[in-house]
């Protein structure tokens, strides 16, 4: 009987290779896929807060560098709250910008 397992010398190697066969394609069909899921979550949460940290540092900047060049027209002190009085006004700007792109137009809640 050629299917008889136990007449067959290659049974067990054959049965082995099967096996290994099927484990790594499931390792490769689910594992993989869920590894490379995971590191664009991890890098994408990485690269999310660097960006939040690299805007609060620009809008410093930005005002220190607009405190820089209105001393050279008022005093210190009116330079300090002018700079934080347009940079207000800017950041107030921009906030209403974004709120009004926020939905295309003729949207109802």
């Amino acid at each position: 009987m050629p299917g008889n397992p136990f007449t067959d010398p290659n049974w067990a190697p054959d049965v082995v290779n099967e096996i290994e066969r099927l484990v790594g394609t499931v390792r490769t069909t689910a594992t993989d896929r869920v590894v490379v899921v995971v590191r664009g979550l991890v890098f994408g949460i990485i690269i999310g807060i660097a960006a939040l940290i690299a805007f609060a540092l620009l809008i410093i900047l930005s005002t220190k560098l607009l405190q820089t060049i209105l001393e050279g027209v008022t005093d210190t002190d009116s330079s300090v709250w002018l700079s934080y009085l347009i940079m207000a006004a800017l950041l107030f700007v921009l906030g209403a910008l974004c709120m009004r792109l926020r939905r295309p137009k003729g949207a109802t809640l």
